[in-house]
């Protein structure tokens, strides 16, 4: 198994004014696995504290005195601390609370120590607690599931990996045979995902079904933390949004549909604790006419993304032999699975210490409805994207913000080779704007942060 996050952490690892990290996710994404790999190879000694598992080791940071921390954690773990040998690892951190204010003290008189900590609900104590929070004296990196070229990686198909990652839009073409090749992993990890447990299970046992049997397993601890949310959040309505979010990505969210039945005030609060969860993100309509995207953004307009493709597979009881052996993407619900595709990818692609977050745009006019599935940013462009299943589709919504918006990049993802090119809009009534279009298959969704950077250094300059 291999993750990205880690040349992160190599970086961090050697940088001038490092602060204590902490790693920001959902449960079962890797983080615990992530650290402990690390400290592998770079660390002569390693010393994990879960406070989860083992809660009265809180009571070795009682106090504010930082090396009399350290010496009673050195008695307890029988370790000596030697700076810049010794990985501290705090893991699961929401359950030690008393600790993270305690990170600034560790930054501003032990800065030689290199501290790691971790916490899947953490956002919820990050939003109850009454305590401040050491502002500039800690970072975060935020780990989402595995993407498509690590799920490669993991199922000990490196090369392909590397090919994608050489990739270059100068390169023009992909040979038939590995572009085929890539699509039929594409589809496969429709149904197996990014979560790390359910790719190491494919990648031991050959079958589909021993990945399904972890996403259960996942998607059931996720219902057993319901009650950890909030007290005043009944369980089952949770429950009831939880089941109900993988059937509603790709379209405009309506409280409705969820529950006709229920308040939508309730139902938005249910949400938001799924959101603080990491296992819901709202991405939210910008009007697209300038960076940053969220200045323009409209918090009661969003669509539904899920946190892994491959939960949402189980969860809805897709039909996953024949969705793994059909020749041709499979246009499911509408869109909906390619566009989850994307967007995870999208979501985690820019930097790990930003934190996630997705726009999109639509034109909701009588005779002129337009929509685009998502919008990025590049420096100070925006960038809009289209997502299509399969090898066709209409491009009437990307050319509709093009004209609109002036951008001078366009982007689309499908099932064909890629291309690039300088294109015009053709909108009947509207002046034609040139803009660079550039489609890519499915399978660079997660390269394409850097394709595009490269089309505006070299190809196309912006």
């Amino acid at each position: 198994m291999y993750r990205n996050a880690l040349a992160d952490l190599h970086e961090w690892k050697q940088r001038a004014g490092r602060k204590p990290l902490i790693i920001r996710g959902a449960r079962q994404v890797g983080k615990t696995w992530l650290v402990r790999e690390f400290a592998k190879g770079n660390f002569e000694n390693f010393i994990e504290v879960n406070f989860d598992k083992n809660p009265e080791k809180v009571q070795l940071f009682k106090s504010k005195n930082i090396d009399r921390c350290l010496q009673l954690l050195e008695i307890d773990a029988d370790t000596e601390i030697i700076p810049g040998k010794t990985l501290l690892f705090f893991d699961e951190i929401q359950a030690g609370a008393e600790l993270l204010p305690l990170l600034r003290y560790f930054f501003e008189e032990r800065p030689d120590i290199h501290i790691l900590a971790a916490g899947s609900l953490l956002e919820f104590l990050l939003a109850e607690h009454d305590f401040s929070m050491p502002v500039g004296r800690v970072e975060y990196l935020h780990l989402g599931p595995m993407d498509f070229d690590e799920f490669l990686i993991g199922l000990e198909k490196a090369r392909l990996a590397q090919f994608l990652a050489d990739f270059s839009l100068s390169d023009k073409s992909v040979p038939d045979s590995i572009h085929n090749n890539l699509l039929y992993y594409v589809k496969l990890f429709w149904v197996i995902g990014g979560m790390p447990a359910a790719v190491r299970q494919y990648a031991e046992n050959n079958q589909v079904s021993a990945a399904v049997r972890e996403h259960e397993s996942i998607l059931q601890t996720y219902e057993d933390d319901f009650s950890k949310y909030q007290k005043r959040i009944h369980p089952q309505r949770l429950r009831k949004v939880f089941r109900r979010l993988p059937a509603l990505v790709g379209g405009k969210l309506k409280y409705v549909s969820i529950d006709p039945s229920e308040k939508s005030r309730d139902l938005a609060e249910s949400l938001h604790l799924l959101e603080l969860a990491r296992i819901f993100f709202p991405v939210r309509h910008s009007s697209g006419n300038g960076v940053p995207l969220g200045a323009e953004a409209k918090d009661r307009d969003f669509k539904p993304l899920f946190l892994d493709i491959g939960l949402i597979a189980t969860s809805l009881g897709l039909n996953l032999s024949k969705l793994e052996m059909e020749n041709e993407l499979l246009l499911v619900n509408n869109g909906a699975i390619a566009e989850q595709f994307i967007g995870q990818h999208l979501l985690y692609s820019q930097q790990s210490y930003k934190r996630p977050e997705l726009y999109y745009w639509n034109r909701e006019k009588k005779s002129s409805q337009a929509e685009v599935d998502y919008l990025i940013s590049l420096a100070d462009k925006v960038v809009p994207v289209e997502v299509k299943a399969g090898t066709t589709g209409s491009l009437k919504s990307l050319q509709v913000f093009v004209s609109e918006k002036k951008v001078p990049l366009a982007l689309r993802f499908n099932a064909m080779p890629p291309s690039c090119f300088e294109a015009q809009t053709a909108i009947a009534g509207k002046e034609k704007t040139s803009y660079f279009f550039i489609s890519l298959p499915l399978y660079l969704a997660g390269q394409a942060r850097r394709l595009l950077k490269e089309c505006q250094q070299g190809a196309f300059l912006l």
